[in-house]
């Protein structure tokens, strides 16, 4: 019984703001039911006590959208509350969140501190990158709410990170965005590349991140990081800390860099499971946990292929001097090669010597 990653989405994909590149609004559009509702308590604690009979000494439970706060306040409350009951061989228990912060609040700031919560909250950089791509229904931006939301989170003393998506605007002022953070003290950050809709991977639309842009967003963003760590200051940074841990022959955090899809569960409200975040889609139902134990559902993972055929690498990959630390890609980013390959070939042709003298003082 190895440890569990689960990630709960209590709303399914119903979500209190449009964002204009939400890769999990257009996975809902290709599916049969776009929506699942609202997580019920009764597959709650099926979910949860599941994965405390299948977890060997550690689990982690993540809850996503969507935008999972939606569900409120009370569901989460009555998720540690059955934690607890059926938490009988003292399996250690991590809860997360990844909220896009709106309706977050003094109960919530509270209960999130009180039961350890790491949470990661949406965040595109100043105000101006910011509200030009996350907007409420009423196409009114979305900065200051989030911001209020994190001198919250300060205030209540509660752990979490900044969720920065790369897109052409961010990609473009990255160096306004980090020093913006680096005025706030932000240290743990993490930086996603944009997707564009299924199937339309070369279409162009205002927030599409192309490779160039995303090569030129890597190697200023790494300028800046590898002068604060010169000169003392440590910033977490996700993916680049990803590369310093391959370079150490460490499993990074991110499963997108390993080169190889990790064994994910991804829960819909209906308590239906998937095998990552970027295929919650009909064809790639593992079964409900309304019926099947995890070790049923993985066995139908192993039937699917779907990690195995993720160790698939594109014949230049196979040939290229990066690979052992490119691992060619996320497979979600593969189309053919990867589509930021020549992105990441220029980063790694200009940031390898570094890396490699970073991670000898890096701990």
């Amino acid at each position: 019984m190895p440890n569990i990653h689960v990630l709960i989405k209590p709303a399914s994909g119903m979500c209190n703001i449009q964002c204009k590149y939400c890769f999990y609004h257009d996975e809902a559009k290709n599916r049969e039911i776009e929506s699942y509702g609202l997580m019920s308590e009764e597959t709650l604690e099926q979910v949860i006590k599941k994965t405390l009979e299948f977890a060997d000494t550690a689990c982690t439970i993540a809850y996503q959208g969507g935008e999972p706060t939606l569900r409120g306040l009370d569901f989460f409350q009555k998720s540690i509350e059955i934690q607890n009951r059926y938490n009988t061989r003292n399996i250690k228990i991590s809860n997360a969140l990844q909220t896009n912060g709106i309706l977050l609040d003094r109960d919530w700031a509270v209960f999130l501190k009180e039961n350890r919560f790491l949470v990661g909250i949406s965040l595109d950089g100043t105000a101006f990158t910011h509200d030009s791509f996350r907007m409420d229904s009423k196409g009114q931006g979305t900065y200051v709410q989030v911001l209020e939301a994190i001198e919250l989170l300060e205030e209540y003393q509660v752990d979490f990170n900044i969720l920065t998506v790369v897109n052409a605007l961010t990609a473009k002022k990255i160096s306004q965005i980090y020093a913006y953070y680096k005025e706030r003290d932000y240290r743990y950050l993490q930086f996603i590349p944009c997707l564009n809709p299924i199937g339309e991977e070369n279409r162009r639309y205002p927030y599409t991140l192309t490779p160039q842009m995303y090569g030129h967003f890597l190697k200023t963003l790494f300028d800046l990081w590898y002068n604060d760590f010169r000169a003392g200051r440590r910033v977490h940074i996700q993916p680049l800390e990803g590369y310093i841990q391959l370079l150490h022959l460490i499993q990074p955090d991110l499963c997108g860099m390993s080169g190889l899809c990790s064994c994910q569960h991804v829960v819909e409200a209906d308590g239906e499971v998937y095998p990552c975040d970027f295929y919650v889609m009909d064809e790639y139902k593992l079964g409900n946990l309304h019926q099947l134990s995890f070790d049923e559902i993985n066995e139908r993972r192993r039937k699917l292929q779907f990690i195995e055929q993720s160790a698939v690498l594109h014949k230049d990959c196979q040939s290229c001097k990066y690979v052992p630390i490119c691992r060619g890609g996320c497979r979600r980013h593969r189309l053919g090669k990867n589509y930021f390959c020549t992105a990441y070939y220029d980063f790694f042709q200009y940031s390898i010597d570094r890396l490699e003298e970073m991670a000898k003082n890096y701990r």
